[in-house]
């Protein structure tokens, strides 16, 4: 998502006298923030203007007080971006936690709370690098505290700008050198290292990219390379007049002419960066400055930041209550309307106040600052984890009567009786005399109820990919030895393999790797050569001490429409174990669907119709595999469809116990409740 603060950076001590232009150019790519976010849905390059303005401010500021001769101060510099910025931002964030723990469903809980201790420590960007890049992270809704990546990039950035200007300008009186030649070459390098490193690693990554300070320096050495020259640059009335229309021109059509979500930042954010540059050349010139020195425009720019804040949470929570993935044409106008209220009455009774608090020392500003920011956010960010802790309920163990999951398929007693179907029903749904057992786990810790596999893990040989661990050991010598041998969908089985495999003494390893199934070809991504390499390996390494059974996927992609295949390069999988006198069971997969399941059991309550997903529209009779005649004689088949669906529904809820944990994995509990299923099947299919 583009977002970001729209306040510069310490040492932001323009006057609209002197640079009113600035001040709307703040206030248009605030705007253009907030209409993308409601509207859109796409980046604006606004946040880009904002680095660039923090940079030419920062660095401007820094850069001219070392040239003067005058002392670096660091820590000032840093009190004053803490107390303009802090305990705004405090504010926001813990209205957000206050609001997100009341209005917004249980699911979203986990992800909300991490990110918003993220953001109070300003590394937001860098949670949401590697959540975007990590396949066990939740990647559901946007969390209420998203926003706040742009702001701590610009944190992280101030930190450091000082800290370079003092560097560098040291190293330039040490050597009698011109102390504004060496910031600007060094601001030069800067950018170009950047540009450089960021064109490159979009091209690779760009999940990852789009959070990096890395990825971003260039634009704010940029602002700091214009504060620099800007006072050499002579243009006419003419050219500055059409350089200040393009520079407006350019901003408000970035968004709406390329869709750049997937190649920021890159080249492409060059568009956005170089269009707020151009104003800044311009100056007073002609109509498109006259625009932005509007007192709309002003007064738009001077509480952008506290708009900036305040939109995305409002729209988050809007959406959350609605249950609606857009808000529509007026309920959009209704969160501008509510962001920009908060945004005033903000900026006149908030701000105004700390502006006029006189402290004898700015290390007692700054402590006022940070106290002020942390110390409400991490209490009540306290409270709610300890609340949405005390929701997990205990561990569900195999033969739990109260939640006996796919035990109770066996049965017919799939769900508890009765239940609420619609969320807004004020009947207690309890018959007297009974209570019907809480599903676990709740759905405020179920996205986090992964099959944990992390003992006794080790690398393979020279593949550094090929990773194994044994989460199942016995004293002495194994009765038998399992390996799973795949992606997560292999994980997940762990729980249901676990409880067998330690009342008969077996020994449980993983070769497991997100998004690699195995087989001789991707399945995910025909040029992930790594999961090509992996695989590989991993024959060789059980070629060498064959175990007693390798468990593998056998089929992929159980969508609606009966999309469930078998691809030719698990088979030759198979084949190349077959060989190699390895016995091979594989298993049918899980199906996977467009939401998630425990989203909607949450919405609508349990056994309601509108969360049974029909078993026919999933799973056809016949698994492809069976309609295959290359299928090698040393493997077997484990399907489990029966124990996650009822013969005629795949719901998402089955014995009290949550079978998703998001849209395609089972959750842990659930995959324990298996064990006695997996228990009965699996020797009988290795003749053991």
């Amino acid at each position: 998502m583009d977002s970001g603060t729209t306040t510069a950076a310490p040492g932001t001590r323009t006057r609209s006298v002197r640079r009113p232009e600035i001040e709307g150019l703040r206030g248009l790519a605030a705007l253009l923030v907030v209409v993308y976010h409601v509207w859109v849905g796409r980046v604006s390059g606004g946040v880009d203007v904002f680095f660039l303005l923090s940079g030419f401010f920062v660095l401007g500021m820094t850069a001219r007080t070392a040239i003067r001769g005058e002392r670096v101060d660091v820590t000032g510099t840093w009190t004053r971006l803490f107390w303009r910025l802090v305990p705004t931002a405090g504010l926001v964030l813990v209205t957000s936690a206050v609001a997100a723990a009341v209005l917004l469903p249980p699911s979203t809980w986990s992800r909300n709370l991490r990110e918003l201790l993220a953001s109070v420590f300003f590394v937001e960007n860098w949670r949401l690098a590697t959540d975007a890049v990590d396949y066990y992270a939740d990647h559901g809704t946007a969390s209420i505290a998203q926003h706040f990546w742009s702001l701590s990039i610009q944190a992280q950035f101030t930190l450091l700008a000082p800290l370079l200007v003092l560097a560098v300008a040291w190293w330039a009186r040490s050597r009698a050198l011109d102390v504004r030649s060496a910031l600007l070459t060094a601001f030069a390098a800067t950018f170009v290292v950047s540009f450089v490193h960021s064109v490159v690693a979009t091209a690779s990554d760009q999940a990852f990219a789009y959070f990096d300070l890395r990825t971003r320096l260039w634009e704010f050495a940029l602002g700091g390379v214009l504060a620099l020259v800007l006072d050499g640059v002579r243009i006419g009335a003419r050219a500055r007049a059409v350089l200040g229309w393009a520079g407006v021109i350019g901003l408000v059509s970035c968004g709406a002419v390329l869709d750049v979500g997937a190649g920021f930042p890159g080249y492409l954010a060059l568009w956005p960066v170089l269009s707020a540059a151009a104003v800044i050349v311009a100056g007073r010139a002609g109509a498109g400055e006259r625009l932005l020195r509007t007192p709309a425009a002003q007064y738009l720019g001077r509480i952008s930041y506290p708009l900036y804040l305040w939109h995305w949470p409002v729209l988050v929570l809007a959406l959350g209550l609605s249950a609606s993935p857009t808000p529509g044409a007026v309920g959009g106008l209704v969160v501008v309307a509510v962001s920009v209220g908060l945004a005033v009455a903000t900026h006149h009774l908030v701000e105004p106040p700390l502006r006029t608090v006189s402290l004898p020392r700015a290390a007692g500003r700054a402590g006022l600052a940070i106290a002020s920011f942390l110390v409400p956010a991490l209490v009540a960010l306290g409270v709610w984890a300890a609340v949405a802790a005390g929701d997990s309920g205990t561990p569900v163990a195999v033969g739990d009567p109260a939640h006996p999951g796919a035990t109770a398929l066996a049965t017919g007693d799939v769900v508890a009786e009765p239940a609420v179907t619609d969320p807004t029903d004020p009947i207690d749904p309890e018959p007297a005399g009974e209570v019907v057992p809480a599903v676990q786990p709740s759905t405020a810790r179920v996205q986090d109820d992964w099959a944990q596999y992390r003992d006794g893990c080790g690398p393979v040989g020279e593949s550094p990919a090929l990773e194994e661990c044994v989460p199942v050991r016995v004293d002495g010598e194994p009765q038998r030895r399992i390996v799973l041998l795949g992606d997560s969908h292999m994980q997940q089985l762990l729980p249901a393999l676990e409880p067998v495999a330690r009342e008969r003494g077996w020994e449980v390893r993983t070769l497991v790797r997100a998004r690699c199934p195995f087989g001789t070809t991707s399945e995910t991504d025909p040029g992930d050569a790594m999961c090509l390499d992996r695989n590989a390996a991993a024959i060789e390494h059980l070629a060498a001490d064959p175990p007693d059974a390798v468990l593998v996927s056998a089929t992929r992609d159980v969508r609606a429409g009966l999309t469930e295949q078998t691809p030719d390069g698990f088979v030759a999988g198979w084949q190349e174990l077959d060989d190699r006198g390895i016995p091979v069971v594989a298993v049918r997969d899980n199906p996977r669907f467009d939401h998630r399941p425990s989203e909607c059991f949450e919405a609508y309550g349990r056994g309601a119709a509108q969360c049974d997903i029909p078993r026919a529209e999933l799973l056809a009779p016949d698994p492809p595999y069976a309609l295959r005649d290359d299928v090698p004689a040393g493997v077997s088949f484990l399907d489990l469809s029966d124990e996650i669906c009822t013969p005629t529904a795949c719901p998402p809820e089955i014995g009290n116990v949550l079978v998703y944990l998001d849209d395609n994995h089972l959750s842990a509990s659930y995959a324990r409740t298996m064990s006695p299923a997996v228990g009965a099947r699996l020797p009988g299919l290795l003749g053991w």
